[in-house]
């Protein structure tokens, strides 16, 4: 078993890093459908927000004449025509990931803005066995990011809790407080996450989660402990 001696929980968001990313291809397509221009300000105020937030953003965004809600609601019908040709599906190396989690002895819990049944039981069920057995799945869709609030949910230090996540509203937080971070930025050709990531001054990131090893927690884990992880950074 290789313990490590500061992090005891390490928190994966779902959709991004565990699944594959089918909401930020939806929002893009959705802003520019209903004439809005897809910025940097826009997926940062549309992407991680509450949902009624999100939909009340994406209709400023575009200018449309409707509510949060009847935006957000136009947005997953969008999601639901684009999943029939580009499902949901956990992403390549996911296992791995949560193999290699296990050998390190931490608690390992997912996180997304959807309720458990649909973002965990339905898609990362046969994984369950890896994740915490009390609390495998937290909904932070009423408190985006969450992060604060996982945190206090299992009653850890900030600096003992790593987040993995693929947007850096969650990087921008887990700097405020302390917390562990390691990027997975999202990377298709409209996004902005990867640039923003380094102007927080995030100092590891991964294209794939294949590349999460032992030896890179190892050196996440020795900053974390030291109080270095974010030391220098902007």
């Amino acid at each position: 078993m290789s313990k490590l001696q500061k992090i005891r929980l390490v928190a994966l968001d779902s959709d991004g890093v565990l699944l594959n990313d089918t909401y930020s291809p939806v929002i893009e397509r959705f802003v520019t459908k209903h004439g809005g221009q897809y910025t940097a300000a826009v997926e940062r105020g549309v992407w991680g927000s509450p949902q009624l937030a999100a939909g009340q953003n994406m209709a400023l965004a575009c200018k449309l004449p409707w509510s949060g809600k009847e935006t957000i609601d136009a947005f997953f019908e969008e999601r639901a025509e684009y999943l029939k040709e580009n499902p949901v599906q956990v992403t390549e190396g996911a296992e791995q990931l949560l193999a290699t989690l296990r050998e390190t002895d931490v608690r390992v819990v997912c996180y997304g803005g959807r309720n458990r049944e649909y973002s965990f039981d339905t898609f990362l069920g046969g994984l369950a066995e890896y994740f915490d057995k009390e609390t495998p799945y937290v909904d932070v869709n009423d408190f985006r990011p969450g992060t604060k609030e996982i945190i206090k949910q299992f009653g850890y230090q900030p600096a003992e809790v790593l987040f993995v996540d693929d947007i850096n509203r969650v990087a921008e937080v887990t700097k405020a407080l302390g917390a562990g971070f390691l990027g997975v930025p999202a990377s298709l050709p409209h996004n902005f996450q990867r640039q923003e990531m380094v102007e927080t001054g995030v100092r590891y990131t991964v294209d794939d989660i294949r590349d999460i090893n032992l030896d890179l927690l190892a050196k996440l884990d020795e900053e974390l402990a030291a109080g270095t992880l974010w030391d220098g950074r902007k």
